[in-house]
């Protein structure tokens, strides 16, 4: 592509064609429904006393799932929770008669910025279930939505992306077991199909430079991406040195100036 057709699509991008709010909410949704999922899952076998695949003499058992509508701060999405055969398991971060999930969104969502460990996982569990669960079923919980989160962030990428936009979200995390609220990097890609994906989130740091970008997009590269086209940004410390360094061809848009 000459420089003068990605000046053409720069100009249409920058007109907000191709990119919508809407795509960040609905990748925010399926993380949403992958961590319930997943947490749900970790209760019912804390009260059952014996993993999903496992057998026990216990006449309860797992007995499928139900399929629950719950309402979030961005949209409604479908979950299974499962059920036990006596139906007496009552799960604890989205209650049997729960239709909403009360103000823990962001929480959840932040368990799958890049930058959170199995300790700050843990934390975060902790603040969202209180002593309601053992500490060994938190450390496995925490275990098992680190294992999804990393391959969420390490999925592989297409190759080519013709617009990528790096915005921040401010996402409520727990640091040092206080509850913060943290910019989180979201850089979200236009594919060659024009759908849209989530490439990674980013817990902010207090000291971005260009190292900290640099790494960010030697990550992508890792992932698969050869070529951006055009990336739109606001002038965040060191991030255009970073893009030139990782993309030399690619054109950046800068948003808005912002003091370095």
């Amino acid at each position: 592509m000459s420089l003068l057709d990605r000046q053409e699509l720069a100009k249409r991008l920058a007109n907000g064609e191709n990119i919508t709010p809407q795509s960040i909410v609905d990748e925010f949704k399926l993380i949403l429904k992958d961590v319930i999922e997943e947490a749900s899952n970790a209760e019912i076998t804390e009260y059952l006393g014996y993993d999903k695949h496992h057998t026990s003499d216990n006449t309860n058992y797992r007995n499928g799932y139900n399929t629950k509508t719950l309402k979030t701060n961005y949209g409604e999405i479908l979950v299974d929770i499962p059920r036990d055969r006596d139906g007496t398991f009552n799960p604890k971060l989205v209650k049997k008669r729960e239709v909403v999930l009360n103000g823990t969104d962001d929480l959840v969502i932040s368990l799958y910025a890049k930058g959170m460990s199995v300790r700050d996982i843990k934390s975060h569990l902790e603040q969202l279930y209180g002593f309601e669960l053992s500490e060994q079923t938190i450390s496995n919980m925490a275990e098992k939505i680190l294992d999804k989160a990393k391959e969420w962030q390490n999925r592989p990428l297409d190759r080519i992306y013709p617009f990528v936009i790096i915005d921040a979200t401010i996402l409520k995390v727990r640091i040092d077991g206080n509850v913060k609220n943290i910019a989180t990097y979201i850089m979200l890609g236009v594919k060659l199909d024009g759908s849209k994906e989530i490439l990674g989130m980013w817990i902010s740091k207090d000291c971005e430079q260009s190292v900290y970008w640099l790494d960010i997009f030697n990550e992508i590269k890792n992932r698969g991406v050869d070529d951006i086209l055009i990336i739109s940004t606001d002038n965040l410390s060191g991030i255009s040195k970073a893009i030139n360094s990782s993309f030399p061809n690619t054109q950046i848009l800068l948003l808005a100036a912002t003091s370095a």
